[in-house]
């Protein structure tokens, strides 16, 4: 698909050229959250941005590998697990599926590994031995630490000095570091914590050495895009960039990508101050699709407000983008293959009608090659609605450009991961493999000496049944493919007002 993409990237701070370091793959690693309670918007954001963005690679033809972890050992899990009785593995997989649901809920597709801390010690361990190894790192009694000044290009990333770094950063208070801008690799077991034996002794890893561990295990010492939200920035990435780049002697990643903050009345949405809203409280009463609908509203680099009547305005907007594929799909359904008249100036109408199409989809796809803007994306849909509204109100629209108008409406809405049509039709998930059955059974009895019309109409229902299926929720090419694989057969389908006809060349 033609056009450059170009992303801001934080490390560089202005936007560049996305150029993978292997053609036609992409290496992609966003941060999670850490689980000990339920996910909330702040959350959502990634989660939606980043699904956003590998949706789009994938259909610019990019083979991506995307992985994006869960903190399932952390403080809070552990003083969570405290203050309900519970242990912290109970507490982690709670809310580790409730992560999933959220995600599920946002439309936000599984990544290729969500890996879980408490899996990969050994790797974790082998990291911080190396970095020891290297004098990057030294043990303190138990504890393993980051040399901070052993890697004179800390703070690159953040662009401040160390010790504007170190105001209101996460640095555990420990005198016995040789610097105070020395963070934590490992930590020695307190009474009553999990831990895992080392070869320092037993302990439990520091928050920044498991994505640095996680990362290099999936994508390797590079790779080209990692993301997460801007408050990650300092010190996680930071930390993470000193860990990997320290060890392997070269970049960890070639483009930084990070999410804006949301904002409740302006201030950033926390919950040390209390302001933030679980996206469970949230589905109560707007659905996923309206939230991701929202999320996706503005930039994703740009802050975002929250409050309910930006999220009404968000349904509406979706309720529109849905009410023209379905009123267009339902005229295709009435019209097609009833040999109705398309009107004497139906050429001029499809090449104006074909024209508004084109326009909007390259406005999408000029909108996303430009560090993935989906608001100016959707407002590339909103134009492909109000186009397939006005043609499909004339008396006779030109069925098969409308089809197709609408089929590339639906593509584009979906790799922002909205579904149009959701809800049109019930349809096994065994589909595919009941039509491969199906046309494998027809093969085989047109095969056979007995291949009269009553043998094979059973398999032909069958057939014609998931055509429909297929139809109804807008799936044109699968049942176009039905159409062709069975004329290929010697087997013609008409499609009238009483339904779907087959017989014999």
């Amino acid at each position: 698909m033609s056009g450059d993409i170009y992303v801001h990237d934080t490390m560089t701070g202005g936007k560049v050229k996305f150029e993978p370091l292997l053609s036609g793959k992409v290496g992609m690693y966003c941060c999670g959250p850490t689980t000990y309670n339920f996910p909330h918007l702040g959350n959502g954001r990634p989660m939606v941005v980043f699904d956003t963005i590998r949706r789009y690679l994938l259909h610019k033809g990019y083979d991506v590998t995307y992985v994006s972890n869960f903190t399932d050992v952390d403080d809070k899990i552990i003083d969570k697990a405290i203050s309900e009785g519970k242990s912290p593995s109970e507490i982690s997989e709670r809310y580790t599926r409730e992560c999933y649901a959220a995600a599920d809920a946002l439309g936000v597709s599984r990544a290729d590994v969500h890996p879980l801390v408490s899996e990969h010690m050994p790797e974790i361990i082998a990291f911080v031995e190396d970095l020891v190894s290297k004098d990057l790192a030294y043990p303190l009694d138990g504890d393993v630490y980051y040399s901070v000044s052993k890697f004179p290009e800390y703070g690159k990333l953040s662009k401040r000095d160390i010790e504007d770094l170190l105001e209101g950063a996460r640095v555990d208070v420990d005198h016995r570091k040789r610097d105070a801008a020395d963070f934590a690799l490992w930590k020695k077991a307190k009474p009553g914590e999990p831990y895992w034996e080392s070869p320092w002794g037993p302990g439990r890893p520091g928050w920044h050495i498991e994505c640095s561990a996680m990362s290099h295990k999936y994508l390797g010492e590079s790779f080209d895009i990692h993301g997460g939200g801007s408050d990650l920035i300092f010190p996680h990435h930071e930390n993470e960039i000193a860990q990997s780049e320290g060890r392997f002697g070269k970049p960890m990643a070639k483009y930084w990508i990070h999410n804006g903050f949301i904002t409740v009345n302006q201030e950033v949405m926390s919950k040390s101050k209390g302001n933030f809203f679980t996206l469970k409280d949230i589905f109560e009463e707007f659905e996923g699709p309206v939230v991701r609908f929202y999320l996706l509203s503005a930039h994703y680099r740009s802050p975002l407000d929250f409050d309910n009547e930006k999220l009404a305005m968000a349904k509406r907007g979706l309720d529109r983008l849905k009410n023209a594929a379905r009123a267009a799909g339902a005229v295709i359904d009435q019209r097609e293959g009833t040999g109705a008249s398309v009107g004497v100036d139906a050429e001029a109408s499809v090449k104006a009608f074909t024209a508004e199409i084109d326009l909007a989809e390259g406005q999408f796809h000029e909108a996303m090659n430009d560090d993935f803007n989906s608001a100016l994306a959707i407002a590339a849909l909103f134009d492909m609605s109000r186009a397939i509204n006005a043609y499909t109100a004339e008396s006779a629209p030109d069925i098969p450009a409308l089809k197709h108008a609408l089929e590339r409406f639906v593509t584009l809405a979906g790799v922002l991961g909205f579904d149009l049509l959701a809800g049109s039709v019930a349809r096994d998930e065994g589909e595919d493999e009941k039509l491969s059955l199906a046309l494998s059974e027809l093969i085989a009895e047109l095969g056979g000496a007995t291949g009269s019309d009553d043998a094979i109409d059973d398999k032909m229902r069958t057939l014609l049944s998931l055509r429909k299926d297929f139809r109804v929720a807008r799936d044109y090419s699968k049942a176009d493919k039905i159409r062709d694989g069975l004329k290929d057969l010697g087997l013609i389908v008409e499609d009238t007002a009483q339904g779907a006809r087959w017989h014999r060349v």
